[in-house]
């Protein structure tokens, strides 16, 4: 089954930030109007198939090649067949990773959580971290989530980012 963002504000908050994501104009034309802008997106999305290791671990091995080149660095989660992920970059570079993410078959029902500008990277050194779905981890996802099922779509703002400030607090969480 497919589960939709709860409540109006959430789904309100995840529609908008998508249509502005969709609606930026091309990385070339951003690069000529603004001046460069670091910012933060967490997004989520289902996976379209059932994931094995060796395709997690394809995924982060170009995660990890493809964010170096653009400056992107960050962390992913994957659930339970969801993807949560946070990117910290250049706005043009995090745009630009967005789109092909929307174009990757293994994707479905992304939506953009949270965008925020940031003065500093608080994963720096992560070209992209992996919270990988242990049973050790369960605790983790459990504490922040409203039911037994780890649901970031339900999720608001703030309880994404004290996710993800947890797991910074909490190297062990990485796997």
């Amino acid at each position: 089954s497919v589960h939709a963002p709860r409540g109006a504000r959430a789904m309100a908050c995840a529609g908008y930030l998508h249509r502005l994501a969709l609606t930026l104009p091309p990385a070339a034309t951003l690069r000529a109007q603004e001046a460069p802008m670091l910012v933060q997106m967490i997004y989520a999305s289902r996976s379209s198939r059932v994931l094995g290791p060796a395709d997690i671990k394809d995924i982060l091995g170009a995660s990890q090649r493809n964010n170096s080149r653009a400056g992107i660095t960050g962390a992913l989660c994957l659930h339970n067949g969801i993807f949560l992920q946070l990117l910290e970059g250049d706005r043009t570079a995090v745009n630009v990773l967005y789109h092909r993410l929307l174009k990757d078959s293994r994707h479905r029902d992304a939506a953009i959580l949270d965008l925020a500008e940031i003065p500093f990277r608080r994963f720096g050194t992560w070209s992209m971290g992996l919270i990988a779905s242990l049973e050790s981890n369960r605790q983790l996802f459990l504490k922040y989530s409203a039911s037994a099922d780890f649901d970031p779509y339900g999720m608001s703002t703030a309880t994404l980012r004290s996710f993800f400030d947890e797991v910074l607090q909490n190297v062990r969480w990485l796997e």
